[in-house]
């Protein structure tokens, strides 16, 4: 099978053809050293043309090997949830979205799938008359991030925090009420844990 001549070496040989055809002298010469000049030019600008297509190609093929990660829950249920004998860890079992899997629903616990920057946020939603709390641990030891509220009086209010953090392949993050606080929700989603991954490393 005949391979397609380019469109560009297709025209460089026809004006060659109509020049040499032509009943004027020429220099035979330095005409072919002017076309092989061009050729030469085309040669190159082909070259980079092929290596700029791998390049898109090769960052295509990682973006669509990216895990996409995102997930968001709410403690669901109709009440507080309580400690006063010792930190309790919240499972938010009202799952909103659970893109990849990584979050789950039965433990509480959101474990990054490749390394990375993710942004977590969540919300803390209670009566004011005690002291409230969230806080988000990594790897079961490292504090990231808390909010915390001394009782106000009557009412109720919501504290939020959120951060983008730097994750390894494999850390596991949960929320867990301090001891001697609360925390409330219902199907209105007060109080969420949610998080999704910004790019990875």
């Amino acid at each position: 099978m005949m391979s397609r001549c380019p469109p560009a070496l297709l025209l460089l040989a026809l004006a060659c053809l109509a020049w040499f055809g032509s009943a004027q002298p020429v220099d035979t010469r330095a005409e072919l050293k002017k076309v092989e000049a061009a050729l030469q030019e085309l040669r190159a600008e082909r070259r980079v043309m092929s290596e700029r297509l791998a390049a898109a190609e090769r960052e295509l093929k990682r973006i669509q090997e990216t895990p996409k990660v995102a997930f968001a829950a709410s403690l669901g249920g109709n009440g507080l949830v309580k400690t006063t004998t010792g930190n309790k860890d919240l499972i938010y079992k009202d799952v909103l979205t659970n893109v990849g899997g990584a979050y789950n629903a039965q433990t509480g616990v959101f474990t990054a799938p490749i390394r990375g920057v993710y942004y977590v946020r969540f919300t803390c939603n209670g009566p004011t008359d005690f002291p409230r709390s969230a806080v988000l641990y990594k790897n079961n030891a490292a504090i990231q991030l808390i909010t915390h509220e001394q009782p106000s009086g009557e009412g109720s209010d919501t504290a939020s925090n959120g951060a983008a953090l730097m994750l390894e392949q494999g850390d596991r993050l949960k929320m867990v009420l301090w001891q001697n606080t609360q925390i409330w929700d219902n199907s209105n989603h007060h109080s969420t844990f949610s998080g999704f991954l910004l790019f990875p490393m």
